[in-house]
């Protein structure tokens, strides 16, 4: 049984002192495909890299809404030729988040039609960001078409937004928080064709129940397919086929 985590970062420091060895052992753990995701220029660089230094790991470039700060004049030309490269499998993170900036809606507004311009001219599709920004991401998605479409990343539980995303060609990607014993995960993981389901783990982050608040990693990923599975009735190894399969075709792999 393969899986495919389709949202990671390998490129961030929590893996500075075991990264090469951990990637190794998810490989040989049945995490036989995973993306690498940058969020800035240089978090971009390393995704590149690390997916370049290992045969199973594709990568993401991009400009998250959460460091926008880094932003300069120049940046989105970077992200555009790091685009270039064939390792590079999507433009992403890139998105909004109205959770933790509330005071430049505007400046991640530009940024993130930008970076869907930036994705039409190299024909690759993108990973959304999106929190407590919903209406916004919506209207800037139906404004501003991407022609390859891609992801909603670790889509919040709003059912509202599934719906929306769903009608315009996006998949929909859920991680470790549908597994919170809290999390209400059900209504949303059910409104999800099985044709544009996704899974990951985003780690470090996210760690799935029962390691919540510990470092995550892509073997955690076949917990999300756990619990994803139990939602929709199917076996994990159904699972695991499908969501391979869809992450095979949104990046083109």
């Amino acid at each position: 049984m393969e899986f495919f985590d389709s949202h990671s970062h390998y490129n961030d420091e929590k893996y500075d002192t075991d990264r090469n060895e951990l990637i190794k052992a998810i490989y040989n753990e049945g995490i036989t495909k995973t993306v690498c995701v940058g969020y800035n220029v240089e978090k971009s660089q390393e995704a590149l890299k690390i997916a370049k230094e290992n045969h199973f790991m594709f990568a993401t470039c991009g400009i998250s809404p959460n460091d926008i700060e880094e932003y300069v004049d120049n940046s989105l030309e970077k992200i555009e030729e790091i685009a270039k490269d064939g390792k590079i499998v999507a433009i992403g993170e890139i998105g909004l988040d109205y959770y933790w900036n509330k005071d430049n809606k505007e400046e991640q507004k530009e940024l993130f039609i930008k970076q869907i311009e930036i994705a039409n001219r190299v024909n690759k599709p993108i990973v959304i960001h999106t929190r407590d920004a919903a209406v916004d991401t919506i209207e800037i998605l139906k404004e501003h078409p991407v022609n390859k479409k891609g992801i909603f990343h670790c889509c919040p539980l709003n059912q509202e937004l599934i719906k929306e995303g769903l009608k315009l060609g996006f998949y929909i990607s859920f991680s470790g928080n549908i597994t919170f014993k809290n999390a209400k995960s059900e209504p949303c993981v059910s409104l999800v064709p099985l044709d544009k389901l996704l899974i990951e783990t985003d780690c470090p982050y996210l760690s799935p129940e029962p390691y919540r608040g510990k470092r995550n990693d892509s073997r955690n990923v076949k917990l999300v397919a756990a619990k994803v599975a139990e939602i929709k009735g199917l076996s994990l190894e159904e699972v695991a086929k499908i969501t391979y399969e869809n992450a095979n075709k949104i990046f083109e792999i």
